[in-house]
């Protein structure tokens, strides 16, 4: 009996381990409790590893040896597939390599409203030779000085932003897209995900002239428990905006690329979308919270693009943790196909 009792409590743990590993397999990669799990593999990982390790050391005992040591052995596999994953998926690089003619790069920041300065995303964004640069929650009025600030370092820019009323710097996205990309329009919406994301807006800009991609500035609400039905509504309204041949999406889709499963056509991530970072080797980095390492961190914000563009190298800049904002920046550099 206590076999079997033994036996049970193996394959309940092995299939749980399975789940939060890869809820993908039974389609519970966007619903809660595994959708907030699988955010922070890293963690998982060092859960799995750390039971492993215990049950290794309680196999020490013979009338439990056998039991213990396949449960070690369980909790191992989970951790290495889990790593494996991270690994995959690429714990990044620290710099771009030269940007080559016709080359743009995109980077986003969630500045988290006033707690970034405006100098400082403009010094990074010059810095790092933005031609697009996606700003969740980041008033217009932030914006232009962004702009302005860049415009006086020798790389101006034009500011746009989409928000909805209410006094919350999370109520507007700002997005910065560099004149040699031609005039750009940012189309209107609304909230509640017929024609925008349903609680915090995205900024959807079409070239007015000039042959630029279409260009969207993510903001995704958070899965919460109380914000679940909205936030897998905000992906499916994501990937429905990457249906054109020419797009590119920046910003905080507050989801792992876990979560985006089954949301993408033809092999892409979502929509007709892939994620840059996870194709250059950035994939693993977590870009949020700054208050852990980013080994540990969830990677929720992105960079994507349809074929047209080519993802040649990623960075997440992890030499800012202390600006203000509780996400990291991600750059993207891409050549034209």
């Amino acid at each position: 009996m206590k076999r079997v009792i033994g036996a049970i409590v193996v394959l309940l743990c092995a299939g749980a381990a399975a789940l939060v590993t890869w809820p993908q397999l039974l389609r519970q990669e966007r619903e809660f409790p595994f959708a907030q799990i699988v955010s922070i593999r890293p963690v998982v990982v060092l859960a799995f590893a750390a039971l492993a390790v215990l049950f290794l050391v309680f196999a020490l005992g013979r009338r439990i040896r056998a039991f213990c040591l396949t449960l070690a052995l369980v909790f191992l596999v989970a951790a290495g597939a889990g790593g494996f994953t991270l690994v995959s998926r690429g714990l990044g690089s620290d710099e771009l390599p030269p940007k080559e003619n016709g080359e743009i790069r995109v980077m986003t920041w969630n500045t988290a409203g006033p707690a970034t300065d405006a100098a400082v995303i403009a010094e990074t964004a010059v810095a790092m030779q933005a031609d697009i640069v996606a700003l969740p929650e980041t008033t217009i009025d932030t914006g232009r000085a962004v702009a302005v600030s860049m415009g006086e370092r020798g790389h101006p820019m034009w500011a746009h932003v989409d928000e909805y009323e209410g006094g919350w710097d999370a109520n507007s996205t700002a997005l910065l897209i560099s004149p040699d990309l031609g005039d750009y329009a940012v189309i209107e919406s609304e909230a509640g995900g017929s024609s925008n994301t349903t609680i915090v807006p995205s900024a959807v800009a079409m070239p007015v002239d000039g042959d630029g991609p279409i260009v969207v500035a993510v903001h995704a609400v958070a899965p919460r428990p109380d914000a679940m039905a909205g936030w897998r509504s905000d992906l499916q309204w994501l990937a429905d905006q990457c249906a054109a041949d020419d797009v590119i999406m920046a910003g905080d889709f507050n989801a792992t690329v876990d979560h985006m499963d089954r949301l993408g056509i033809d092999g892409a991530d979502l929509g007709r979308c892939t994620d840059a970072a996870r194709l250059t080797g950035s994939g693993g980095v977590g870009t949020w919270p700054t208050d852990v390492p980013s080994r540990l961190g969830a990677p929720i914000d992105h960079i994507m693009a349809t074929d047209a563009w080519r993802p040649v190298a990623s960075v997440v800049i992890r030499s800012l943790d202390d600006s203000g904002s509780d996400h990291r920046p991600l750059v993207v550099q891409y050549a034209r196909r």
